[in-house]
């Protein structure tokens, strides 16, 4: 059974992350060394806090993960793979299994600033009862909280459906995706957009967040708000193409195991925001593609 995250733990990272930030004015840089060549990622700390404390400190082993049936202190990352690579796409890697099903032994919660994003501006229906593109399938979710607020029983669903698009046409996205679950975090000032080489957290639904993450090879309009955006590819964005073109048997799994030998800080520091990943191509991800573990 999976554990809630250490929060005391959690806080010592975050306030680690935030000192090193203070002194060093940049955010943190960490490199991930594969067998196909090596990645360097810029960690938003001030963005996603938890979600770097966490990232960091499994890579680094100064968090305790499931091992063997017990918590363990050790670099989680070294080791595992690249387990679901697709090409105009990302690359999913750090389940601890292989498979996508894997995890550290405990889950955290997302990190969004839903205003920053602008989904407090957009409703989530259009005044002809069209979703908006963003909305994804989290409107169908919406549509039934609505039904039940309304005591519209199934039955009765698609009788009464323009009752339930009146509804939905007074809801923003932000608040749609607050009724799936998903959390707002106001003390966050700004929440990324999943772009071409954007480095965010895969999941299984609101607050499933592990230890699985995955690089955008294209930018991910339709995962907006559903996947912590936490860095970026600064260096070897090169790497993260070819490992997305590798070839893959089912489940979009390499033939030729893409190995993540290790991920640490860089120690030399950097100063961030001197680079920027590409914001094209771009692609529509289908429910198929949709970076989660189960």
């Amino acid at each position: 059974m999976s554990q809630r995250f250490n929060f005391a733990l959690l806080c010592a990272l975050i306030l680690t992350v935030g000192s090193s930030l203070s002194a060093q004015s940049a955010n943190p840089v960490a490199v991930i060394k594969t067998n196909m060549g090596d990645i360097e990622v810029e960690l938003f700390a001030k963005s996603a806090p938890k979600t770097v404390a966490n990232f960091i400190g499994l890579a680094e082993g100064t968090i305790a993960h499931k091992k063997g049936g017990k918590m363990v202190k050790t670099p989680f990352y070294d080791g595992l793979t690249f387990h679901r690579c697709i090409p105009n796409f990302m690359i999913q890697g750090g389940c601890p299994l292989g498979t996508g099903s894997g995890s550290p032994g405990y889950k955290f919660e997302d990190e969004f600033n839903y205003d920053s994003l602008g989904f407090d501006k957009i409703m989530c229906v259009d005044s002809a009862g069209r979703p908006h593109p963003l909305a994804g399938r989290e409107v169908q979710y919406a549509a039934q909280a609505v039904a039940k607020r309304l005591k519209i029983p199934n039955a009765e669903f698609q009788k009464r459906i323009q009752e339930i698009i009146a509804e939905l046409q007074k809801i923003t996205l932000k608040e749609m995706m607050i009724m799936r679950g998903f959390k707002h975090t106001p003390e966050i000032s700004m929440s990324h957009k999943p772009v071409r080489g954007s480095l965010a957290m895969a999941n299984a639904g609101p607050n499933t967040n592990g230890s699985q993450f995955f690089l955008n090879v294209v930018d991910t309009a339709g995962l907006t708000g559903r996947h912590t955006v936490f860095g970026k590819v600064i260096k070897g964005m090169e790497v993260v193409d070819a490992i997305s073109k590798t070839k893959t048997a089912a489940g979009d799994k390499p033939v030729k195991q893409v190995t993540i030998k290790s991920i640490r800080l860089k120690k030399s520091g950097h100063k961030g925001g001197t680079s920027k990943p590409t914001s094209k191509p771009t692609s529509k991800p289908t429910s198929k593609s949709k970076p989660s573990h189960r």
